[in-house]
């Protein structure tokens, strides 16, 4: 019966992205739904994200330095494995997973308390197609989410850069000649593919738990915390496909 169930979701989702497509809402109101949404969404995620990604990178440097106990190892090293970490994995993917929990709960609630008041029913009767009204400006306005994680990495490793020199750990000219070391571009590549697939999953599956919600204000909250794990859940196995995709072929 679970099984039945979760193909049951997995088959709505799907025909809710195409729902979104349909019937688009007349431009003047879309445009400004979609810069509402970029403010809600990507400017507010800013602050958060660039505190996290500075304070992270500085402590994969330390660890790093830390854990280089044997003096023949080159101090580059910590510059190299710095950059390594928070391009592949901590920008692209752990930040995602965090604005799953900020991101996805604001989408989550919002739309759920929309659908609780009843005035997802009150689009639908005046003709407006709800999903497209609510969904579509979301998912415009996380096209701009590469520049978010891109923020990412430019301070995670300005911490990793800060950390271990005034750490004492390495120096300015060690560190960076760690990061220019064996540098491939296509992992940035990488990183922004995986972003783009993340910044949808972030804009949908939140949208979907909110937008069939049933109950009252404590299932929302309810949806909200369902809409997270879920989000993480799948965010996670779509890094280890993409990551087996493009980086082992």
């Amino acid at each position: 019966m679970m099984l039945i169930r979760y193909l049951s979701q997995i088959g709505r989702y799907f025909l809710m992205l195409q729902e979104i497509f349909k019937k688009p809402t007349k431009w003047s109101v879309m445009r400004t739904l979609i810069f509402k949404e970029v403010d809600d969404l990507v400017i507010d995620s800013l602050g958060i994200v660039s505190f996290i990604s500075f304070f992270v990178g500085g402590v994969v440097s330390i660890q790093t330095a830390l854990n280089l106990t044997n003096p023949l190892i080159p101090k580059y090293l910590i510059g190299f494995a710095t950059r390594q970490s928070v391009i592949l994995e901590f920008a692209p993917t752990f930040i995602s997973i965090i604005m799953a929990g900020k991101m996805g709960s604001f989408i989550t609630s919002s739309i759920g308390t929309m659908r609780v008041t009843e005035q997802i029913d009150a689009l639908e009767v005046m003709g407006v197609n709800s999903l497209n009204y609510l969904v579509f400006p979301k998912l415009i306005a996380l096209l701009l989410y590469p520049f978010v994680i891109g923020l990412s990495m430019f301070l995670g490793v300005l911490g990793g850069w800060l950390a271990a020199v005034y750490g004492g750990f390495a120096s300015a000219e060690e560190f960076i000649t760690g990061i220019q070391t064996e540098f491939i571009p296509f992992h940035v590549t990488y990183a922004f593919i995986k972003t783009f697939v993340f910044a949808f999953l972030l804009a949908t599956i939140p949208s979907f738990h909110g937008y069939y919600m049933k109950g009252g204000a404590l299932e929302v909250g309810k949806a909200s915390t369902v809409s997270f794990v879920w989000t993480s859940v799948v965010i996670i196995l779509c890094n280890y496909i993409l990551t087996q995709l493009l980086l082992t072929s």
